[in-house]
């Protein structure tokens, strides 16, 4: 996982604790028990003792070395975010919901990739997958708040052919880049199809919801609170105030068409399961509802009848013969056979996954600013199903069939993947590497351009830092006055 993230998203798990800066230094309970400490002060709001220490622990967990002195880098850091953050509110920098569950279940499926289970997982954390989804959703919000305002920052810088040039020239031979093995892979991707009994099961608590909502037995909140499964069920199902653009479309234009805060919506169905709205309040071009989501649960048989059918696809490229199934379609006039079938066709007439359908299969890398698209992936960046699958293939085979989680809606997905190619990792050089370079010296740019607008930001905010911290070292000069 990518340790810039984990920082960032630290951080921000940390800055959902954080109360107003009190006057005192001390947090104390009713009895005035000293329990935690304002270590420091960053505008108008504190950074506790606790937050730090929760911090470095969750950290080592994560592997991830702090540069420095850890009792200094880990404040600042968290002093950092929220200034970033502060200035994403002022100037309404918008994050959608897909986006924030997208991110969330990605970091889950990571997490349980290495300690191995969901159920580990739930064990390691002593929470359930739902509470944990809960609780990093205002995180990953705010993460990608930071983001947004960082990119908003750094949006017109550009670097010439010729400043790549020159800064690969004065690079010395112990600088210059290792470019990791990267990889094209393309992928055919199967949806188990859920029951119909299962769905139907589903939309009929659904309609019970909303007859027992309409009886005045209980209240939408409550029932959402109760049995919703997205994030936003401990807020009653409440989203706040967002614009069409920030929910998937189906949801939007159901959401949008309310008028009647005492009416209960339809049933909807989107990528994440079936859902029932309720109008809260418009305020101009957005709105505020909430909502209750129901997940329809995927049996085993599903799962199995999708592997089974990717391994008939398999085969038949393997084979060079289009399956049966199709077959009519592979015929001449004449009606004989017209040889072949590629795994391109496999993804023509099978494959369930519309960001690469129409590009005959082929992954894209969206790279971490999402400003740059590239169908080369080093193996870090493919999700780790993928991953271990393309490890051990060679350029030109196609794996076995296996099931993975979607990382933007946490459905389970059946596929097979074809290495494409593969470039082994090597000294970059500018005829074979330029991009690489580019990105080197532009990220390079970018950060001395955050780096002093963090510097500027510093002069002009309240900060107090509490006296034993004014001798550590710091990234970023400013701090102590």
């Amino acid at each position: 996982m990518n340790k810039r993230f984990i920082v960032i998203l630290l951080s921000l798990v940390s800055l959902a604790s954080f109360g107003k800066a009190q006057n005192d230094s001390l947090a104390t309970d009713s009895l005035g028990t000293i329990v935690d400490e304002v270590i420091w002060v960053v505008g108008d709001e504190a950074i506790l003792k606790s937050d730090v220490e929760a911090m470095r622990i969750q950290g080592q967990q994560e592997g991830l070395r702090w540069k420095g002195d850890p009792d200094c880098a880990i404040p600042e850091q968290i002093a950092v975010q929220k200034l970033y953050l502060n200035q994403a509110i002022i100037d309404s920098v918008e994050v959608t919901e897909a986006e924030i569950t997208q991110g969330v279940e990605q970091y889950i499926d990571n997490m349980i990739s290495v300690i191995g289970s969901r159920e580990k997982l739930e064990e390691y954390q002593k929470k359930t997958l739902s509470q944990i989804r809960a609780e990093l959703r205002d995180s990953y919000r705010e993460r990608l708040m930071v983001q947004g305002m960082q990119q908003k920052l750094v949006k017109d810088i550009t670097v010439t052919p010729a400043e790549v040039r020159r800064y690969f020239k004065d690079m010395s031979l112990d600088s210059i880049p290792f470019v990791p093995t990267e990889v094209e892979v393309q992928i055919i991707s199967l949806q188990p199809r859920v029951e119909q009994e299962e769905i139907n099961r589903v939309k009929e608590e659904l309609r019970e919801y909303t007859d027992r909502i309409n009886r005045g037995e209980t209240s939408f909140q409550t029932l959402a609170r109760l049995y919703s499964e997205d994030g936003s069920a401990r807020n009653g199902g409440e989203l706040g105030y967002s614009s069409r653009a920030q929910w998937v479309p189906e949801f939007a234009n159901v959401a949008f068409g309310l008028t009647d805060p005492k009416k209960v919506s339809k049933i909807v169905e989107t990528e994440f399961g079936f859902h029932i709205i309720q109008l809260i309040d418009k305020r101009g071009d957005k709105i505020n509802v909430r909502h209750i989501l129901r997940k329809p649960i995927l049996s085993e048989k599903a799962v199995q009848d999708a592997l089974n059918r990717l391994d008939t696809v398999a085969t038949a490229i393997r084979d060079n013969v289009p399956p049966e199934a199709i077959r009519k379609v592979f015929k001449t006039k004449d009606g004989q056979d017209i040889e072949g079938f590629t795994f391109e066709d496999g993804v023509a007439f099978y494959s369930d996954d519309k960001d690469t359908r129409n590009n005959n299969g082929l992954m894209v890398n969206v790279l971490e600013d999402g400003r740059q698209r590239t169908s080369r992936f080093k193996m870090s960046e493919l999700p780790s199903e993928i991953a271990r699958i393309v490890d051990g293939m060679q350029v030109g085979d196609i794996s076995a069939p296996f099931q993975m989680v979607n990382s933007k809606n946490g459905k389970t997905v059946c596929a097979i993947v074809k290495l494409k190619s593969r470039t082994e990792g090597h000294k970059a050089t500018i005829t074979e590497d330029f991009q690489i370079l580019k990105n080197l010296v532009l990220e390079k740019r970018r950060q001395e351009r955050l780096h002093q607008w963090v510097v500027n930001r510093i002069k002009s905010t309240y900060v107090r830092i509490n006296e034993r911290y004014r001798d550590c070292q710091f990234e970023y000069e400013g701090w102590v006055r």
